[in-house]
């Protein structure tokens, strides 16, 4: 379902592919995120998904102009997990709030994997 704002002009729809593309590079700048991960329900393998494929591990809902989003992400070994899901939550919901002006109902955080930064 596509976001929906009404304004004095019209209405205002968008896309959730749009949200994912903008909450996915919103995720990567945070501290201790490595990228988004992609996981092939086949295989059951974890993919680091890199580039313009950032949707690919965000996971848009949209009810009743509240959004839910999934994410899935590799961390960086030896940071905390939780001071990193604390920093990605606060970060998203704060940006993707003000770009959408929409409300963010949840946020899902999945590790995928961990991962040694070079």
């Amino acid at each position: 379902m596509k976001g929906l704002m009404n304004t004095q002009m019209g209405a205002v729809m968008i896309d959730p592919e749009v949200i994912a593309r903008y909450a996915g590079s919103v995720a990567v700048e945070c501290f201790g995120i490595v990228g988004m991960a992609m996981v092939n329900m086949k295989d059951g393998l974890v993919k680091l998904v890199k580039g313009d494929n950032l949707t690919r591990g965000v996971n848009v809902k949209i009810n009743d102009n509240r959004i839910t989003l999934s994410f899935h992400v590799i961390v960086a070994y030896g940071v905390s997990i939780s001071a990193v899901s604390d920093n990605l939550i606060s970060n998203v919901k704060y940006k993707v709030e003000a770009f959408t002006g929409m409300t963010i109902e949840k946020i899902n955080i999945f590790v995928e994997g961990v991962r040694v930064i070079d």
